[in-house]
């Protein structure tokens, strides 16, 4: 009798953690159009490889991504919303000092990783390479790809916490690692950079645990930790 009584409220919620898990794998294929865009559909508009583009097809490639990727947002967003009636960007519970205190910790270690990998402020380096124009642009496309990054760490926690019913780990790191840190291993063409992305993703999930779920609060220091 018991079991009867469980068995739907169990179908329900493994249902509700594959939906959960397949918009986290949605935001993961989202941030994969751009392949298709600048190896598929822009060497053919421009007429030249990614490679040769000039500093005009570079910021267009950019607004073009950002443009797509906001699409997918959005309609994640709206889905869940509606669909699932779950709202990534809404508070879960307020931090306390301790977790501020450690999720401050974890960015400021990434951004040391960070300037040990690019010997240097990753943000100064890349506004003197690109200059004002392109480097205004790039940075609002590493805005919009932390939105997406986000919300594979929302949907993808939400599925692990409904499947396995513990709250206090970092599920959306550990898919983010899979997926979108695991991807960086063979676009980075080296493994210890390539790690070090993985363990970024899983720290990225931390954060976003330790902020109670608040994008108001996660985000930005995701964002910093990953942009500069």
């Amino acid at each position: 009798r018991t079991f009867l009584l469980e068995e739907p409220t169990v179908k329900m919620e493994t249902k509700a953690a594959i939906a959960f898990l397949t918009l986290a794998l949605l935001a993961f294929c989202g941030l994969g159009l751009e392949i298709a865009l600048a190896f598929g559909i822009e060497p053919v508009i421009y007429g030249v490889e990614m490679r040769d583009w000039s500093s005009f097809q570079n910021i267009l490639h950019w607004v073009f991504t950002c443009v797509i990727w906001t699409i997918v947002i959005v309609a994640l967003i709206i889905f869940s919303n509606r669909k699932l009636k779950f709202d990534p960007f809404k508070k879960e519970r307020s931090s306390m000092t301790w977790q501020w205190m450690v999720s401050l910790l974890i960015v400021i270690i990434m951004l040391g990783i960070s300037y040990w990998d690019w010997k240097g402020f990753k943000v100064l380096k890349e506004f003197k390479y690109h200059g004002m124009p392109r480097f205004v642009f790039q940075y609002l496309y590493y805005i919009v790809e932390t939105g997406l990054v986000y919300l594979m760490i929302a949907f993808s926690q939400k599925a692990g916490e409904l499947l396995f019913k513990v709250k206090r780990i970092p599920y959306g790191g550990i898919f983010t690692a899979l997926t979108w840190g695991l991807v960086h291993i063979l676009t980075k063409g080296d493994v210890l950079i390539g790690l070090l992305c993985l363990l970024s993703s899983i720290l990225f999930g931390v954060i976003y645990l330790l902020m109670g779920k608040d994008a108001r609060k996660a985000f930005p220091l995701i964002l910093i930790a990953f942009v500069f």
